[in-house]
């Protein structure tokens, strides 16, 4: 299985609807809430080569984007296949 970690805030939309396709998919996720631990934050934006905003997607290891990246890539038919890949 895959290892993927998304930088989220509880406040966010977009990082629910992402969690949401995800858990749809059976993937377990680590979830970083940079709102409680707001020094996150920076290893996020170095971690996503200047991507502020939330979430911020990774899975194994691969930076994936936002939310709606990682949506195009299931419509892509690409997503179930990074799922499966292990770490």
């Amino acid at each position: 299985m895959a290892k993927i970690e998304i930088y989220s805030s509880p406040f966010c939309g977009y990082c629910h609807r992402a969690k949401r396709l995800l858990s749809t998919k059976g993937a377990s996720f680590t979830e970083i809430d940079v709102i409680a631990d707001p020094t996150r934050k920076a290893e996020m934006v170095k971690r996503a080569n200047g991507g502020r905003t939330v979430p911020q997607i990774f899975i194994n290891g691969v930076h994936v984007g936002g939310s709606d990246d990682l949506h195009a890539l299931d419509r892509q038919g690409k997503l179930d296949a990074m799922l499966a890949a292990s770490a």
